[in-house]
């Protein structure tokens, strides 16, 4: 990595203390013992390298990383600086004098609150790439293509030119896709009666049915205004949509917030001015309330040895699995609306630039598992978030490097091994509380904190499982062809049976309560005294087959090792190579369905 000089010297100048020897570090509310090492100052990140000769790990944190830093009272052991990164990663240096730590802190408190654009890090990073290299990284994303991936334009879409040099909405991007329907003339008068003319535009497309998901910011209603442009574009919306009577308008504010907003001027849709509308009301609070609810829930993280209540309460009185499942259950909503009911639906918050974007974002990942691949998740940021939110002549291309080259040249780092392709459906994830509680919260906001418990490697345990998933598949395809051809030899005795059945009673003989049992129980019971061989050895004739779940287990290697079937997994640390056991998916339900009694005989 190399930093411009004048970049370099322009951070060197807020650096006091360069190098700090014997730190401390103690990373998290770990219970190991505390690494020593030395604490480096850089124009652009805090490296931290440990003392141990054989290892030298290092640890490295970009200052724009940083949320908050506090210099902490100092003891006995020394002056303590507490680093809270926006990752959820929290670091304590614990230095040897108190100056040193008071340098270090006032350093970082200018290093991580850049006052200008040019003091961010994206400006002085340089891979040494030309300016050829440069320009292909920009032009990886192309979101033109991504809407032809969609299928627009076509009848119903098209694209518009109508905020060409930004004149229109300063924050949407120059070529946005509306309605056919939709003239210039209503596209211009539908932005000047919205917050910050971000007139309603298309971020979706569903061609299966046509419906799609648009998105806007909060009409300048107030409490008795109306916009007869405005009211026009959701009619357009509407007709892009034939095969539906209505729109939904998804507000995703609370009530309370959107009707506060109309004293303002400001406000939300009136059904009784709009044709062929829903008006849908979500709940999600602003920016400023989620701040204070995530500061809640890190100091809820950061507590030392708690008891179960003081946890439970401090996590409930932080409100933030409440905020994240209301963003869950709006995304949930609009999928539903666009997938199963075929309604297009309007989104819009106040501004129409965060919780918009997470809750169409989120929608978007539900409907398509294009959005699920490397690829497709980049070009979803890129066209939910970055061209429908920044100010384009504030991001000078010639001057930075795009970050999606970077990622999909090494995007072998960042693959799921458990993602399988064949899984192009629409997803419907449950949003109850307890999925929210056991199902991401280690990884989320405890990831950091390795003696909190002992556990291997993320990725080698999900290789392990996608292993463990691929040989319990074959196994069931082994068993599935088994079962057929056990069904085969079951119709054809079966048959043979009928016909000596049959013969028996034209020669006036009545078959024996001795030579057929009449009941599964009743040949269960005589198991013992038949000889133990497959219907492929020996005379088919005179012999019988009994096989039940019990026999299947006993009789066959395959399926008795390491069987837990009541608990539906077991450790993988003792299971064999071979498999055998289950694990509670859709598989797993279609084995234990074919491995029910089996009543043969012969």
């Amino acid at each position: 990595m190399r930093i411009p000089v004048e970049t370099a010297l322009v951070a060197m100048e807020y650096i006091r203390m360069p190098k700090v020897e014997n730190v401390r570090l103690i990373d998290g509310i770990s219970s190991k013992r505390a690494a020593l090492g030395t604490l480096y100052l850089t124009a652009t990140h805090v490296i931290f390298v440990e003392n141990e000769s054989d290892s030298r790990k290092e640890t490295w944190v970009l200052h724009s990383q940083i949320s908050s830093i506090e210099k902490q009272a100092t003891t006995a052991t020394g002056c303590p600086l507490l680093i809270r990164c926006k990752n959820f990663q929290n670091i304590q240096f614990i230095m040897p004098q108190e100056r040193d730590c008071h340098d270090v802190y006032i350093s970082l408190i200018r290093l991580a609150r850049p006052v200008k654009y040019e003091e961010l890090y994206c400006f002085s990073f340089n891979p040494k790439l030309n300016k050829e290299e440069r320009e292909q990284g920009w032009r990886l994303i192309n979101l033109k293509e991504e809407f032809h991936r969609m299928g627009v334009p076509n009848n119903y879409w098209q694209i518009s030119d109508v905020n060409r040099d930004y004149r229109v909405c300063d924050s949407y991007p120059t070529e946005v896709y509306v309605p056919k329907s939709a003239t210039a003339h209503i596209i211009v008068g539908s932005s000047k009666f919205r917050s910050r003319r971000r007139f309603p535009a298309l971020s979706y497309y569903h061609k299966q049915n046509n419906a799609s998901i648009c998105r806007s910011s909060q009409p300048l209603s107030g409490f008795s205004a109306r916009c007869l442009e405005d009211e026009q574009m959701l009619q357009s919306i509407k007709k892009a949509n034939p095969g539906s009577d209505f729109v939904y308008v998804v507000d995703t504010r609370p009530k309370l917030n959107a009707m506060a907003n109309r004293a303002a001027g400001k406000g939300y849709e009136n059904e009784d001015n709009y044709a062929n509308i829903k008006f849908q009301f979500i709940g999600i609070e602003n920016i400023h309330v989620m701040r204070s609810s995530l500061q809640k829930m890190l100091e809820v993280c950061e507590l030392r040895s708690p008891s179960m209540s003081d946890f439970l309460w401090g996590l409930e009185n932080s409100g933030w699995l409440k905020h994240i499942k209301a963003i869950m259950d709006a995304g949930i909503f609009i999928a539903k609306a666009v997938a199963e009911e075929g309604v297009s639906v309007l989104v819009h918050c106040s501004d129409g630039w965060d919780r918009t974007a997470q809750v169409c974002s989120v929608a978007s990942l539900l409907l398509d598992p294009y959005y699920r691949t490397m690829k497709g998740f980049m070009v979803l940021i890129d066209k939910d978030w970055v061209s429908f939110g920044h100010k384009f002549n504030h991001r000078i291309q010639e001057r930075t490097y795009s970050l999606w080259a970077h990622l999909w040249k090494n995007h072998a780092d960042y693959v799921n091994p458990l993602y399988r392709e064949d899984h192009n459906r629409t997803l419907h994830p449950q949003s109850s509380p307890c999925h929210f509680v056991y199902k991401f919260w280690s990884g989320m906001y405890n990831r950091f904190e390795k003696g909190l418990h002992p556990r291997q490697s993320v990725t080698e345990y999900l290789l392990a499982v996608k292993e463990e998933t691929q040989q319990l598949e074959e196994e069931l395809v082994v068993l599935e062809e088994r079962l057929a051809k056990l069904t085969k030899v079951q119709l054809n005795n079966g048959e043979k049976m009928t016909k000596q059945h049959n013969g028996s009673n034209d020669l006036g003989f009545s078959p024996s309560n001795d030579s057929i049992a009449n009941t599964p129980q009743d040949y269960t019971g005589n198991l013992k005294s038949f000889p133990s061989r497959s219907p492929s050895q020996g005379d088919e004739e005179d012999s019988a087959l009994i096989l039940t779940q019990d026999n299947l287990k006993s009789s066959d290697p395959d399926l008795s090792a390491n069987s837990d079937q009541e608990s539906g997994v077991e450790d993988m640390s003792s299971r064999s190579p071979s498999g055998g056991g289950c694990l509670p998916s859709e598989d797993s339900t279609k084995y234990r369905d074919s491995n029910e009694a089996v009543c043969l005989t012969v």
